[in-house]
């Protein structure tokens, strides 16, 4: 590889970096956060050193937990810490990167600024480079976070412990990097590599659930298996990190020689320019086109997730035990109404705040069809944009309906029981579903520019229901989410108010958006 093929790279990076310096840092306080108030969140719920050990001992029994969380390797706290929250951290670390990744790749070359950068003396690898260096950057900041947040518990295992999530991270940007060479759609890049993230969850999963030995075959075939096998605080394995390493710079050699194979917009896996099978006689039908993809993973994904946590049901006592703290935390995220209840509660709860994720983004594929030019073809034959716009929407709003119902119906499949109360309670976060993608709407309306902020308010959501409970937030705090608004079933009595209130808010956002919409020029890249 020649330095030729590298020039400009300086530039591109400061340039990827400028973009991308407020996601950066607000991903690694939340990532690295998230981990480092596990210490007093756990301390507080396990004070003495016999109630880590009993817990140590009943997750590693329960294969639920362990297809959730994985093996305990230590029943220290750091040990806990890290069996808490060490996988969530890897996964999110991995989704950073592969934004960062296709963002400053595919996307630059789909949107067409690669091609005027290019015009420059810019080499033909070093946009590559440059998003690399990015993401090495983003993920050696949440390793530092990890790392320094962590440090009273155990330098080494602290350090393992980043390096593990960080390293992980890595691996996933250089999987980003090679799907950002294979398709020609920025989509499709993140839709490949999220893929591979979701394999490589469920084959640790499976591999944990399925053994107690801590050493199965389909953990170790899975990049999130070895930044479990790590083993931080548990007797750290530094070579794991050796094999971590080796598979980022493999991939990376691929990246690279794939980039230098192709020309500026192309891919090896061109997209099929027709003609389209079927009959694509309106608007809403090319959305669906363009979106059943999508709805289609989405709801494979939320079955199956309702499937698995639907059978810890029963063995929601067994992860409390005869700690009240812990039966608190459960309670105030599910509501007063009993352990089982509670936990119910909490995991439809959660599952509505990832349905809001797939909202956000099913809304904001508005904005990537309008910035990318794809919108004017359309606009331009006798298609309003009302019509345009609500084609998507549906699809988003409608959507999210589907998906909420079939995790509900995937938790009454493995829980066996209350059917009809089950499906209640998932279908009632619509109305937060529905508030979060009806700002989304009203952002991409109104501020075009601003419209990505929606998934940072969808992301604020999450992190107040899932951690804020955890944290003794005040309830005024939670109530900065929808999801704090909304009944907490099953178990509760349905109020009618917030779920109606949310509602008309949601309509209220779409109608204004609809009308900034209609009122303003279509923007472009």
């Amino acid at each position: 590889m020649s330095t030729l093929s590298l020039a400009g790279t300086r530039p591109l990076t400061r340039l990827a970096l400028r973009r991308d310096r407020l996601m950066m840092p607000v991903w690694a306080v939340v990532t690295g956060g998230m981990v480092a108030s596990g210490v007093g969140s756990l301390e507080g719920l396990y004070g003495t050193q016999a109630q880590r050990t009993e817990l140590a001992a009943s997750m590693t029994a329960n294969s639920s937990m362990r297809s959730l969380y994985g093996p305990v390797f230590s029943d220290s706290l750091g040990g806990l810490v890290a069996w808490r929250f060490g996988t969530f951290a890897a996964v999110l670390a991995a989704v950073m990167s592969l934004i960062i990744v296709v963002r400053h790749t595919r996307e630059e070359e789909e949107t067409g600024r690669q091609e005027m950068l290019s015009s420059a003396v810019v080499g033909r690898r070093a946009p590559l480079t440059a998003a690399l260096l990015t993401a090495l950057v983003a993920n050696t900041a949440v390793a530092l976070v990890i790392t320094a947040g962590l440090a009273g518990q155990g330098a080494g295992g602290a350090l393992a412990l980043g390096l593990a999530v960080g390293g992980t991270g890595m691996l996933f940007a250089t999987t980003a990097a090679i799907a950002a060479q294979l398709t020609e759609s920025a989509r499709l890049a993140k839709g490949l590599t999220a893929a591979v993230l979701g394999l490589a969850f469920v084959l640790r999963a499976a591999g944990d659930a399925g053994s107690t030995d801590r050493g199965s075959v389909l953990t170790w075939l899975s990049p999130i298996g070895w930044a479990e096998n790590v083993r931080a605080f548990g007797g750290e394995r530094w070579w794991v990190l050796l094999l971590i390493a080796a598979a980022a710079l493999v991939q990376a050699a691929v990246a690279y020689e794939l980039a230098g194979r192709r020309d500026v917009g192309m891919s090896f896996l061109p997209t099929r320019p027709g003609p389209a099978v079927g009959r694509l006689g309106t608007a809403g039908a090319l959305a669906w086109r363009l979106q059943r993809g999508s709805v289609l993973g989405w709801s494979i994904g939320f079955l199956l997730g309702g499937i698995v946590f639907g059978g810890m049901v029963e063995g929601a006592a067994d992860i409390v035990g005869d700690n009240e703290q812990a039966r608190e935390i459960f309670e105030r995220m599910g509501g007063q109404t009993g352990l089982t209840n509670a936990f119910l509660a909490t995991m439809v709860n959660l599952f509505g705040m990832i349905a809001a994720l797939y909202a956000v983004g099913s809304v904001l594929r508005l904005n990537g069809e309008e910035t990318s030019q794809r919108a004017e073809p359309i606009l331009a034959n006798a298609v309003g944009r009302v019509r345009w716009a609500a084609g998507h929407l549906l699809i988003a709003f409608g959507g999210a309906a589907l998906i909420m119902l079939l995790s509900g119906l995937g938790l009454y499949v493995s829980y066996g029981k209350d059917l009809g109360p089950v499906l209640g309670a998932s279908l009632a976060q619509l109305p937060a579903i529905w508030t979060l993608a009806g700002l989304a709407v009203l952002l991409w309306g109104a501020f075009p520019k601003a419209a990505v902020a929606g998934w940072g308010v969808a992301g604020l959501s999450l992190a107040l229901g899932w951690i804020g409970p955890a944290l003794d937030l005040p309830q005024s705090v939670l109530n900065l989410s929808p999801f704090g608004h909304l009944p907490k079933l099953p178990g509760q009595e349905l109020t009618w108010g917030p779920v109606l209130v949310l509602t008309a808010l949601a309509a209220a956002f779409v109608a204004t958006g609809l009308w900034r919409l209609g009122r303003r020029d279509i923007t472009t890249a």
